[in-house]
This record gives structure tokens, C-alpha cells and sequence, in this order.
């Protein structure tokens, strides 16, 4: 009561506001017009705007455009490479105050511990962490994961201050064939917040996914596409990560009217991306340069968002709102000068103040140790299918190459652009690998190998000499996973993961630079697409069409089985 009081009093200006932004002007994402005032804090909650305050503390913003802060409604924060802390110190400063994380790949590491590990974090960072409940682990039957979540485990979960509601429910065709699990999951989060997972679905199996209560998607490669979902009354994500950048795509539907019902997220992004160019003021920026309109681009960064995942209490500079703000130097240029979260400034010594608490999931690659001749392809016929990789996009294609048997073997053929691709199990269960071939890479010698593997997070690793394939599987067992590249027996560059395989304990500018030199180094290998490690994990997610692989074997994803 005494809070509530004090608020109202701030705002009527009876006694001095906590904290005042003076001098900047605001954007309203109501009217899209520029509104000048003070803007007077009270805790974390704005109190007053369009008015003159006395404060305890006076900010000069003079010149400067006030914004609210910006929500990435969909991500892993797991793709970062980093924990969630420094997650939180490497994009707070560029203004994302919210965060909509599903953390299923740790998930699909260590189970219920993972997400305990994110929501205990969430409660501790600058930055509002949303952890949503990981509705698929494993994505599918056809993969072998580290652990398995079904709905009485997500039950258990349920309640914890970060939540929202379920996360991307990627099992599709469990969803419109009525799968018994999927529907206890449904059942569970039924009218509550479920976010979707459905690429290339349409017609009426996308009228059945809907009418599941799946809200939001972010999978829509093509304007047509998220063109059939917004008729359908789904809220489109519009993506733009490392590897899936959709932003090109479907910009032309972002417009002023289309905007209430369209929202921005990264899914899938790393440091070394976001440092050469941003992470959701990329897409801001990118958007307005490309045509359009600042309003609509900044009410899916922040009002569309908010009010698509039911958060009331954000997404406007206005009275009453949570007093996340991004002080900007022009709405075309989206460069945060200065951002508040929950009315605290983001800078060092707030990131300083962070209780840290001890990661999860070391020691998590239990990998045999392999030997070249296990990457031989063991097959009777020259047709082939292969994994065909479209840059900018998680879709492939698949291909079939006639390649000849010598030997009882199929070789990697690096003038055909044809690379050896192997998923090797490393949760120490089965001890699986499997093999196949992809296009794409552009390797000419040596191999390169990750953990990072969605979403079962095995060992995946592409070459085209099985001597380096073996050393790149091997070394990633030591280094407790990572990334490894590989050429005639020597580890050229290397970046060890310990926390689940997935995360590393560095800053994560160490982990920027890394990044770095292993994209170096596999470019000497001869590797075109601009960020491959991204891109080979992809190639094992058996819930993107059309041809995947996993340590179970090549996976036609249109049919929804494993190919013989």
C-alpha cells in the first residue's frame, strides 16, 4: 500500500519522482507522434511523462529519442554460447529489456536441472528473463537426447516467476495426429500462453495446429507463408539469427496495420554476430532502411511484443508501465546512448551487483572415442541422398547425387562440393553414429565438429578426410564440447563449451573472439557460408524440413521418418 501511495504521489508530483529523464523526446507507439516532457520513475514503474518534475535524480537525455525497451520473443539463449549472465551483459546495452527464452537445449542435455538452472538465473539479472517451459524434449522419437521431459515433469515446473507459458511446440505432426503425450502438454498449458513451431505447414493441418491454442510462431520463411498464419490468427515472429534470417523476407508485411500482430526475435544468436551487427536494433534499423514504417517497427520490437505474450505492465513510456526505456540517438539509427531496466541504468556496476550462481551440466560429453574408419558409408547403391544447405535459411533440401562405390565406400568428393556429415551420440547411452552426406559447406580439406547440435545436442561433425573427422569428434570429448576445426591431424582452432556442452564459462567477448578465429580457420578450409557452426547444428534438427540427420540416421522430415 505504502508503494502504490508513493507512486500515485510522484505521479502527481506531491513529492519529488525517484528518478527523472529530462530533455529527450518521446516516441509514442500509440499515435507514432514525438512527445516532449519530462519522464518521472517511481521505483521500477514510470509514474509520469508530458510534464515537468522535481527529482532525487536528474538524467540528461537532451537531444536524445526515448523508446521502450525492446522484446526478443524468441530465443535460446543457449546459442549465445553463454550463460544467461552474460547473455544479459551483452545485449542489455543494446536495449532488449525482455527476453522470451526456451531453454530446451540445455533441456535436452540435463532435463529439469537445465531449466531449474535458468529460472533460478532469471531471477538475478539485469535484464527480465522470461523462461518458458520446453515442450519438446526430445523434439522427436527419431534422436537420442540426454534427457526427456514429459507433461507430469513440466507440471512440476510450472509456477515459477519467469514463466510464461509453453514453449515452441516443434512436434507438429504430434500435435494434428493427436499424439497422447502432446496432447497431456496441450492440456496442461490449455489457455495459457503456447508458442508454436510449424514451418511450411498450411491448410488444414495448420487449422489444426491453431486450433490446438498455439498463439505465436516464428518459423515463416516467406511472405506467403506468414501471410496464411496471420490470417489464421497467429501472432508472426519475424526472425533473424545467425543461420534462419527471415527479416528480408517478410519485411514488406510488417506495415502499420499489420503491426499489432507481428513481433521481432532472434531465435539463434551469437556474440560475434551481434557485436559486427547487433542483435534486435539490427533489426529496427534494417527494417526502417528497407521501407518501414519507424512505428511499426518499433510497436513488434516492444507494445506488439508485450501485448502478444500477455505483458501488461511493458511496451510503452506511459504511466503505470514498467520503466524499461532505450535513450536513442535518432529512431533510423537505433543506437541505445542509454537503457533502464525496471528503472535501474544497465551499466557495469549494476552487472556488477548480480548474485552468480554455479552453472549445470559439466562433464556432459560421454562420447566414445571414435576412429576414421566408423565415418565410412556403409551402402550397396550409388544414389544418394544429401543434405542440400540453403545459406540464410535451417530448410535444406534433399538432393540425390549419384556417387560411385569404391572399396565399399562412398568418398567425400570435394569437387562436387560433397562432404562426409556424421551425428555421433554423447550422452553415453547407445554409443550411436551415423553418417550421410551433405552439399553446401564448399570444404575442400580437414573437418569441422560441434556439440552444439539441435536439439539432442550430440556430436556433429562434417569433412572430408575421415582422419580429421575423428580428431575433431575427439578433441570436442576434452574439451567438454565446443567447436573444433581440423586439418591434417592438427586442431587449428577450438572453442570449449563446458556448461552442457553448450555454454562457455568466458565473458563473452572472449567468446566474440573465438568466434572469430574459428570462422577464420574453417574459411581456410575452404567453407563459404558465413557462420557454419550454427549451420551444421541445424542439420541435425529432425523438425525442419526436408532432409536432416541425427545419430539415428538420415531423416526425410516431410515423411516424418528415418531412411533406410
Amino acid at each position: 500500500m505504502a508503494e502504490l501511495s508513493r507512486r500515485i504521489a510522484q505521479a502527481r508530483g506531491d513529492i519529488p519522482a525517484d528518478t527523472v529523464l529530462r530533455g529527450g523526446q518521446v516516441f509514442d507507439l500509440m499515435t507514432g507522434e514525438m512527445l516532449v516532457g519530462d519522464v518521472a520513475i517511481c521505483g521500477d514503474t514510470i509514474v509520469g511523462i508530458c510534464a515537468d518534475y522535481d527529482a532525487v535524480q536528474v538524467i540528461d537525455v537532451s537531444g536524445l529519442t526515448l523508446v521502450p525497451g525492446f522484446i526478443d520473443t524468441h530465443l535460446h539463449i543457449e546459442s549465445s554460447l553463454v550463460t544467461p549472465y552474460e547473455f544479459d551483459r551483452c545485449v542489455a546495452p543494446r536495449g532488449v529489456t525482455t527476453a522470451i527464452c526456451d531453454p530446451h537445449e540445455i533441456a535436452n542435455v540435463v532435463g529439469a536441472e537445465g531449466i531449474r538452472y535458468f529460472q533460478a538465473a532469471s531471477e538475478r539479472t539485469v535484464m527480465d528473463i522470461r523462461v518458458q517451459l520446453s515442450s519438446c524434449v526430445p523434439s522427436t522419437h527419431m534422436e537420442t537426447a540426454g534427457a526427456a521431459l514429459l507433461a507430469d515433469d513440466l507440471a512440476a515446473l510450472m509456477g515459477h516467476p519467469s514463466a510464461i507459458g509453453l514453449a515452441e511446440f516443434m512436434n507438429y505432426p504430434g500435435v494434428i495426429h493427436r499424439e497422447p503425450e502432446a496432447m497431456k502438454k496441450l492440456a496442461l498449458f490449455e489457455g495459457g500462453h503456447i508458442d508454436g513451431h510449424c514451418p511450411l505447414l498450411t491448410g488444414r493441418d495448420l487449422n489444426a495446429y491453431i486450433a490446438a491454442g498455439i498463439r505465436t510462431e516464428h518459423e515463416a520463411t516467406s511472405a506467403a507463408e506468414a501471410l496464411e498464419k496471420l490470417r489464421k490468427g497467429m501472432r508472426v515472429l519475424i526472425r533473424e539469427g545467425s543461420v534462419s534470417k527471415d527479416l528480408h523476407a517478410l519485411q514488406p508485411l510488417l506495415t502499420e496495420r499489420s503491426a499489432p500482430y507481428m513481433c521481432l526475435c532472434t531465435d539463434d544468436r551469437n556474440p560475434l554476430d551481434i557485436a559486427e551487427h547487433g542483435h534486435l536494433d539490427y533489426m529496427i534499423r534494417t527494417l526502417i532502411a528497407l521501407g518501414t514504417p519507424p512505428l511499426a517497427a518499433y510497436r513488434a520490437a516492444s507494445l506488439s511484443a508485450a501485448e502478444a505474450f500477455g505483458l501488461k505492465d511493458r511496451g510503452m513510456i506511459a504511466p503505470g508501465k514498467r520503466a524499461d526505456i532505450v535513450v536513442i540517438d535518432s529512431l533510423e539509427g537505433c543506437h541505445a546512448q542509454m537503457v533502464l531496466c525496471a528503472g535501474r541504468v544497465v551499466n557495469d556496476t549494476a552487472f556488477a551487483a548480480r548474485e552468480i550462481i554455479a552453472p549445470v551440466g559439466r562433464n556432459s560429453v560421454r562420447a566414445p572415442q571414435v576412429v576414421p574408419s566408423e565415418f565410412r558409408a556403409r551402402a550397396n547403391r550409388t544414389d544418394t541422398d544429401v543434405i542440400g544447405i540453403r545459406p540464410g535459411q535451417i530448410l535444406t533440401d534433399h538432393l540425390h547425387e549419384d556417387i560411385p562405390i569404391r572399396d565399399g565406400d562412398k568418398f567425400p568428393d570435394p569437387a562436387r562440393d560433397l562432404a562426409r556429415i556424421a551425428v555421433i551420440e554423447r550422452h553415453g547411452k547407445n554409443g550411436n553414429i551415423a553418417t550421410g552426406f551433405v552439399r553446401g559447406f564448399g570444404l575442400q580439406a580437414g573437418a569441422i565438429a560441434s556439440t552444439v547440435c539441435h536439439d539432442h545436442h550430440n556430436i556433429a561433425c562434417v569433412g572430408v578426410d575421415y582422419a580429421d573427422m575423428a580428431v575433431a569428434a575427439n578433441r570436442l570429448s576434452a574439451l567438454e564440447g565446443g567447436f573444433v576445426v581440423v586439418r591434417d591431424g592438427v586442431v587449428l582452432a577450438e572453442l570449449s563449451l563446458p556448461v552442457a556442452g553448450l555454454m562457455s564459462l568466458e565473458p563473452f567477448e572472449v567468446v566474440r573472439d573465438a568466434l572469430s578465429g574459428l570462422r577464420a580457420a574453417a574459411r581456410d578450409l575452404g567453407v563459404t557460408l558465413e557462420e557454419p557452426f550454427l549451420q551444421l547444428a541445424f542439420l541435425a534438427l529432425p523438425v525442419i524440413p526436408a532432409l536432416k540427420i541425427t545419430d539415428r540416421g538420415m531423416v526425410d522430415v516431410t515423411r516424418f521418418e528415418i531412411l533406410s
